[in-house]
């Protein structure tokens, strides 16, 4: 059974108990537009306790809202009572809800395209706020008075740049304006929530589409005024004829978005933030740009940008990587045989050279060093490139070594001879640490 049949069934079963059931929201939105939906959201006008009757298997978690997880085939579906919000008074939360009507629960919903129900049984979509003609129109409208609907929950702000930048759709003036004129109040939600939409913003198609919003809005000075300080900061026009910072980087927001893979949520992030800390390590001489320490700056940058959204200490972790090393690779045939080894060996290293890609197609385009790297990737077998140490500490032991600091120094000694080519057996490690030093 589908993921759709599951959720049909949940109706169903409401619908012989007496009650209305809808699919709701999202899931209507993309069946609509010919879409396959991530999930499926259930309304109706059965209250939780009456849900939590129905089914044998539920999760409450928000029976407050009128939440309930019915649990079918061992898949989770949101089934959630009919509700009239009261006044929000944080920005985020409404002080109070009651159960309601249909109508009053589709009133209090965000965007019209948002805001359709669908009743599988009877195959009618029910629409009470024109969301077939937007989406038709490829608008997104904010239901009823925009200002209140960001009044009550300023992330709707941020996520009406997410579906006009992901469905390729306009926001429409009046729902714009008041983006516009709300965005300073943006911050008074929680970084952690902003950081989710902005992620999914970067990850779920249209990424530049995104970013030229966020600034339309301007959101983005608000939210990434580090992104916003790359206006203006030129370069040097033999390696980016393309134009200042801030293009280059919506070149880069571009690329991604015409991946044909799902990008990572890391990869996403290493191109927005891999020039960070340009603005600030600008230097003029002569008739040259430079940005001397931009990569070791822009890693700590980068950092404090992820750490502010509540990324996962794993994400920062790795894009601080990716920011810290986007030009090493320049260096790459001139580096000794076991250094270029060691760096074709890290972890992170098929991030690092997809966002170098795109990083040189974002600009002249010269992929040499780039191609090289890829190149000897290939020549090298993955046992050269990681070898098996030859010598372990037991073994400097029984060579009479006594365990301290020396061993880390003998051992790694020992594996870039070894990356080196200059031994490649047990017996000759062994003897290339008694020449070395034993006395």
């Amino acid at each position: 059974m589908s993921q759709k049949e599951k959720a049909i069934s949940i109706i169903r079963r409401l619908s012989e108990e007496g009650y209305e059931a809808y699919l709701a929201g999202g899931c209507v939105r993309d069946y609509l537009l010919g879409k396959s939906p991530q999930d499926y959201d259930i309304a109706t006008n059965a209250r939780p306790e009456a849900i939590q009757k129905i089914f044998p298997q539920t999760v409450a978690v928000g029976t407050q809202f009128g939440v309930i997880l019915v649990i079918a085939g061992g898949e989770p579906f949101e089934v959630a009572t009919f509700r009239y919000d009261g006044p929000y008074l944080d920005g985020r939360r409404p002080s109070h809800v009651r159960f309601a009507s249909m109508e009053e629960d589709i009133l209090r919903r965000d965007f019209t395209i948002n805001g359709m129900v669908y009743d599988p049984i009877a195959d009618r979509v029910i629409d009470l706020v024109g969301g077939r003609g937007d989406l038709s129109r490829r608008l997104v409208r904010a239901i009823g008075d925009p200002r209140e609907r960001f009044q009550e929950d300023r992330l709707r702000m941020v996520r009406a740049v997410r579906f006009a930048a992901g469905l390729g759709f306009t926001i429409e003036e009046d729902t714009f304006k008041a983006v516009r004129g709300q965005a300073s109040t943006i911050t008074q939600i929680s970084w952690e929530r902003i950081g989710e939409e902005i992620t999914r913003i970067l990850t779920e198609g249209g990424a530049r589409r995104g970013f030229e919003l966020l600034d339309a809005t301007g959101l983005l000075q608000v939210l990434l005024p580090e992104i916003e300080a790359m206006k203006g900061v030129e370069q040097s026009p033999d390696f980016h004829p393309e134009g200042d910072v801030f293009t280059h980087t919506l070149l880069m927001l571009e690329q991604i978005s015409n991946l044909k893979s799902q990008i990572s949520e890391t990869l996403a992030y290493g191109c927005l933030l891999h020039d960070i800390a340009k603005p600030v390590c600008i230097k003029k001489e002569r008739d040259r740009v430079t940005f001397y320490g931009h990569t070791e700056k822009g890693a700590e940058m980068a950092e404090e940008v992820l750490k502010r959204l509540k990324r996962s200490r794993a994400v920062w972790e790795r894009v601080a990587y990716l920011v810290r090393n986007h030009l090493r690779h320049t260096q790459a045939p001139k580096m000794r045989l076991s250094t270029l080894k060691r760096f074709l060996g890290e972890e992170g290293i098929e991030e690092l050279l997809e966002l170098v890609r795109l990083d040189a197609l974002s600009a002249n385009g010269d992929l040499q060093y780039y191609q090289f790297c890829r190149q000897k990737m290939a020549e090298l077998k993955k046992e050269e490139i990681h070898p098996e140490p030859l010598l372990r500490g037991r073994d400097l032991i029984a060579m009479g070594f006594s365990p301290g600091p020396l061993f880390q120094n003998i051992l790694k000694e020992v594996e870039e001879a070894q990356l080196n080519g200059e031994i490649s057996t047990k017996e000759q490690a062994v003897e290339w640490v008694i020449k070395q030093y034993k006395k």
